[in-house]
């Protein structure tokens, strides 16, 4: 078995060069290529920015709906009181719906079944309370995202369409999921655009020269593919 993969670890060496750069969709199909797991791999994308996220006015954090899809199914919880929310909710395919009156007893649980939280605005009072319990599994909803809202039927809709969020971290790069090693990957490469073009009308005023600095493609196992940014 070590073998075998060492045998996969050179493949990918051999077929990838450090100062190798790629148009997009050709880097896609090379991350494919040089992945050799046996499951249905996320595609990811990082984008290296020239930010100095300490600074407010160059934190960028959002989220975008993938033309394509994200390849994968997201279970969905919303948190209101609103009747009519809840019927529209359902309607457009929450999974679990509860009232204030029913979180607490289902976030006191050690496991979650579901991916996301989206919450009226008012329920942020209960979700508060377990902020250190959400926050590191990322389940903390936030506007930024389009979690926090007065609308969750359609905080649903775009969620179970395809949703990728991004952050930028300390270093200024974003990490996020462009669909699955399974989509076609024209497809893959129209997700990533959407998201790049998000990106750069998102460019702070404030950052000066070179605002991409350097753009790469992988699977979950596999290694980074360079892409040839325009």
């Amino acid at each position: 078995m070590a073998r075998k993969l060492s045998k996969n670890v050179q493949t990918a060496k051999n077929m990838i060069k450090k100062t190798d750069i790629y148009p997009l969709q050709e880097a896609i199909e090379l991350a494919k290529k040089v992945s050799f797991a046996k499951f249905d791999e996320s595609i990811d994308i990082a984008i290296n920015l020239n930010l100095d996220t300490r600074k407010s006015d160059q934190q960028l954090r959002g989220a975008v709906v993938l033309p394509n899809g994200s390849g994968k199914s997201v279970k969905i919880l919303v948190a209101t009181d609103d009747v009519n929310a809840q019927k529209q909710a359902k309607t457009a395919g929450a999974d679990y719906i509860y009232s204030a009156a029913e979180l607490p007893e289902v976030l006191n649980q050690d496991k979650y079944d579901f991916d996301v939280i989206v919450a009226d605005p008012k329920m942020m009072l209960v979700l508060g309370k377990y902020g250190k319990k959400l926050g590191p599994k990322g389940l903390m909803p936030n506007p930024k995202t389009g979690t926090v809202t007065v609308n969750p039927a359609k905080a649903v809709e775009e969620l179970k369409k395809g949703k990728a969020n991004y952050r930028a971290d300390k270093s200024g790069i974003i990490h996020t999921s462009i669909g699955k090693k399974s989509m076609d990957s024209k497809k893959l490469a129209e997700n990533a655009e959407v998201l790049i073009q998000t990106i750069k009308k998102l460019k702070p005023t404030a950052v000066k020269g070179t605002y991409i600095k350097n753009i790469t493609i992988s699977a979950t196992m596999g290694p980074s593919v360079k892409v040839k940014i325009d």
